[in-house]
């Protein structure tokens, strides 16, 4: 009976040290280009593998995922707004923030290019013949990394936008892989990151019209949820994926990531 109740004892405590391992997970807060572009696909089976620690995402703009951390829904931020980013560990709800990667956003338009701003390099001078022209325009409209550097572009082309909502400049208050499927369903120009556009199966016969301009670099940077504001963090583990991806090995892989043999993104983590 002893014996038994033994071996019980011990085919209890191995099976919940499985269970235990089998959820031991952090929640990843991240943009939709990360995961349409089929990065985190790549770098998140060799994270687990190295360390054992499963990476859950959730893909939204980069103000919700902001938000989304702010309430303690996430242990780690991926994002590319870096003021915004600044602001949250300046708030005390982040602890870091380190610079992960980097690419570029660009303007994707129809063969047509009602705009006439095709191999342009300046993407305010662009912006404003959209406008002057009233092309169609897709706008995320989603307070997304994307789409607050639009804004910020729309600005430096002295043009509101917004003013004209509905008729020529269309929101979707969706992700990339919607608005570039949006855009080219209606023959209008969009801003995207690049990685996406490479990714982005159904481009029609749109192509890339502007880019080159210093103002579409796309830079990213990633933050530890700060667990003196939600106790509930994994702090251990979401600093160990933050350790990974900064280090050679994690910008190694970020570095490797291709589609089409184009590199995606581009390390640029201090070491």
């Amino acid at each position: 009976m002893l014996k038994s109740l033994l071996t019980a004892l011990c085919t209890f405590i191995l099976c919940s040290g499985a269970v235990s391992a089998e959820d031991r997970f952090i929640i990843l807060q991240s943009t939709t280009s990360t995961a349409n572009s089929g990065l985190l696909d790549h770098l998140l089976p060799k994270f687990q593998a190295a360390t054992g620690i499963q990476v859950r995402v959730v893909a939204v703009g980069t103000g919700q995922a902001l938000k989304n951390a702010r309430n303690g829904d996430g242990d780690v931020l991926l994002v590319h707004a870096k003021q915004r980013e600044e602001k949250f560990v300046a708030e005390g709800y982040g602890v870091k923030r380190y610079d992960v990667m980097y690419n570029d956003f660009v303007v994707v338009g129809p063969k047509s290019d009602p705009a006439h701003i095709k191999d342009s390099d300046d993407v305010a001078v662009a912006l404003q013949k959209i406008a002057t022209a009233e092309a169609l325009f897709v706008s995320r409209g989603d307070e997304s990394g994307t789409h607050i550097r639009e804004l910020a572009l729309w600005r430096d082309a002295t043009v509101d936008a917004t003013a004209d909502s509905g008729t020529w400049y269309r929101e979707t208050g969706s992700g990339m892989g919607a608005t570039l499927n949006a855009a080219t369903g209606m023959g209008a120009y969009a801003l995207t990151d690049r990685a996406t556009w490479i990714a982005f199966a159904n481009k029609a016969d749109f192509s890339i019209v502007v880019e080159g301009d210093e103002r579409l670099y796309n830079q990213y940077g990633v933050v530890l949820v700060n667990p003196d504001k939600h106790p509930h963090i994994k702090a251990k583990d979401g600093q160990a994926f933050i350790d990974w991806l900064v280090s050679p090995t994690g910008q190694a892989a970020i570095a490797a990531y291709r589609r089409d043999e184009q590199q995606m993104f581009f390390p640029n983590a201090p070491q």
